[in-house]
C-alpha cells in the first residue's frame, strides 16, 4: 500500500490548484516573507520555464523556494563551479534550491605532501 503524499493536511493535487498565495500560509514565516517581498527576475524566468515544460533548465537562483508547480521537473542549480541535476520532488515543498545542491565537498586527505615534517612523512601511506 502505497502512503499519499500530504503537505500540511494538504494532497500535492490540492497544493498545485492553490495559488501562491494560498501555499505560502502553508510555509515557514522566513521563506513566506521573502515570497511577499517580491521574487527577482532569475526567480521570475525559471517559474516561467517551469510552466512551459522546457527540458533543459538551468539556474542561478538558489535561493528560489519550492513551489507545488516545480515538483517533478528538472532543474540544474548552480554550485559556483558546474551545475547540479536536481529533480524536484513533493518531500522538497517550501525548501530552497540551493539547500539540495551543495556547494563545498568533503575534503578527504591523503598522504603527507612535500615539506612535511620528519614524523609525519615516516607515517605508513598504506
Amino acid at each position: 500500500m502505497v502512503k499519499e503524499f500530504m503537505f500540511r493536511g494538504k494532497s500535492l493535487d490540492d497544493l498545485k490548484k492553490m495559488s501562491i498565495n494560498e501555499f505560502i500560509e502553508l510555509i515557514p514565516s522566513r521563506r513566506r516573507r521573502s515570497i511577499r517581498r517580491g521574487i527577482t527576475e532569475d526567480q521570475k524566468k525559471l517559474l516561467e520555464k517551469v510552466r512551459i515544460h522546457d527540458k533543459d533548465i538551468k539556474t542561478h537562483a538558489r535561493e528560489m523556494i519550492v513551489l507545488p508547480e516545480m515538483v517533478g521537473s528538472l532543474i540544474k542549480v548552480y554550485t559556483g563551479k558546474d551545475f547540479i541535476p536536481l529533480h524536484v520532488t513533493e518531500d522538497m515543498l517550501g525548501h530552497c534550491l540551493g539547500e539540495f545542491a551543495l556547494t563545498r565537498r568533503r575534503v578527504a586527505h591523503n598522504a603527507p605532501g612535500v615539506g612535511a615534517t620528519k614524523s609525519s612523512s615516516s607515517v605508513s601511506v598504506r
